[in-house]
């Protein structure tokens, strides 16, 4: 395929960035997003020029880094994926992709396609635990019962991998979605409510402080998150803070 590639280029977070256009030949189909810029990257530096800079580690889905606007969607027109495993053969030859950073105050960029998403990891510090007895009088887990719907939707929730697709999507910049994923994955076993009142009035408070915006109630986040993380469980952890501030 020959596809024209327009790509936001920014040396650093003070900088002023821009697109800039590069043409591309020789991609196959079944070559991933991420390698089609590995080829990108490997002509710019044969040329000597510097190569794009974008973020990635474990390509396989997991990581959640390697998250980038394609074309104005977050992790591209794939669904349930994310951009390391969309693949070149759903774009067609003669296209042209726009591919920019994801755009959010809390996800300021470090150098070109590369965002820091440490205000991920603030929100979950603020109350992502559990508190564990290691005094050596531990209990087995698997002594307390827990319903099996309730195990799965916590396991479904704690599938989220903080790539901020979520908050790239939405209108409002709102990081709801993941942080109602964090609270649930504990709301809903025993061993979480421990922290309960705390943990989500915590995580909700951080959340705002780092400069989210609120839900815009649109579903937008669901629909790109590629986990699939579902709304139900914004409503849980509103329920969650309503609950924890009665109690305040």
């Amino acid at each position: 395929m020959k596809l024209t590639l327009k790509i936001w280029r920014q040396a650093n977070a003070a900088a002023k960035g821009s697109m800039q256009t590069y043409p591309i030949n020789g991609i196959e189909g079944d070559m991933s997003f991420l390698e089609m810029l590995d080829v990108l990257n490997e002509e710019l530096i044969n040329k000597g020029e510097e190569p794009v800079v974008f973020d990635h580690d474990c390509r396989e889905g997991i990581c959640g880094s390697c998250s980038l606007q394609i074309n104005g969607e977050p992790h591209g027109p794939d669904r349930g994926v994310t951009t390391c495993q969309l693949h070149m053969r759903k774009f067609k030859d003669g296209d042209t992709i726009v591919i920019e950073p994801f755009r959010a105050k809390a996800f300021p960029v470090v150098k070109d396609l590369m965002i820091d998403r440490s205000a991920f990891d603030r929100i979950q510090h603020a109350g992502g635990y559990i508190s564990v007895n290691t005094s050596g009088n531990t209990i087995d887990a698997n002594a307390i019962p827990v319903e099996k719907e309730d195990a799965d939707d916590s396991f479904y929730a704690a599938t989220c991998i903080g790539c901020g697709a979520c908050v790239a999507a939405c209108k409002n910049a709102s990081a709801m979605l993941f942080t109602s994923a964090k609270v649930s994955q504990y709301a809903l076993l025993p061993q979480g409510q421990v922290e309960a009142t705390t943990r989500v009035m915590n995580m909700v408070a951080q959340m705002d402080k780092e400069g989210f915006g609120n839900c815009t109630n649109t579903g937008a986040c669901e629909v790109e998150c590629p986990k699939g993380i579902s709304l139900e469980n914004i409503a849980r952890m509103n329920r969650e803070y309503l609950s924890a501030s009665l109690k305040g």
